[in-house]
């Protein structure tokens, strides 16, 4: 059960594979020594993980969602292409699934959900992520115009993410969403 203390979340099968029960799992939830973050992940609440507390309701959150992919306004947020405040996550899912969006979660249903899809950590969590180019091309599908053509100039400007632009015209293609005028107008 030490291992699971150095862990910023572990699964019910995590636990049981510790020697860790699921009525003993529950036992210590009551008990308050370990706490249930979302459905099937749990922490000690004097875990030793080194955690982000800045990304890490958003890795549980990403986590928690079978197949769920960080996208949009919260992927530009994490590659540094929006000041925006996260007031809620984005989060990808695939087309034939359905989930209810909340106050803190916006659940996006997208029938492509492999392109562009990259694995990270997020505060000690692997969590699946767009690329910058393919959050890009979903800005201007999906979001509103002037926060697209900002999260550009950002990409193309010097953010902290260097720009891929065979990429970002690649997935412009495979998207159906031609970007190449304001691309233009920005490098111009």
């Amino acid at each position: 059960m030490t291992g699971l203390k150095k862990k910023p979340y572990f699964t019910v099968k995590e636990a049981e594979d510790a020697g860790l029960s699921q009525r003993m799992l529950s036992y210590y939830v009551k008990k308050g020594t370990i706490e249930r973050l979302e459905h099937g992940l749990y922490r000690y609440k004097d875990s030793s993980a080194e955690v982000d507390i800045n990304w890490y309701d958003l890795a549980i959150a990403t986590k928690s969602v079978k197949n769920g992919i960080i996208c949009l306004t919260s992927a530009l947020v994490y590659y540094g292409l929006s000041d925006d405040f996260l007031n809620e996550y984005w989060i990808a899912i695939p087309q034939t699934r359905n989930r209810k969006s909340n106050d803190k979660f916006r659940f996006v249903r997208m029938r492509d959900t492999e392109l562009g899809v990259k694995k990270i950590k997020l505060s000690g969590i692997e969590v699946q992520v767009f690329d910058p180019e393919r959050t890009i091309i979903d800005s201007f599908r999906l979001l509103d115009l002037e926060l697209a053509i900002k999260a550009l100039k950002a990409y193309l400007g010097g953010s902290k993410v260097k720009p891929n632009l065979k990429k970002l015209k690649e997935y412009s293609k495979k998207l159906r969403q031609d970007i190449s005028p304001y691309i233009e107008t920005i490098i111009t």
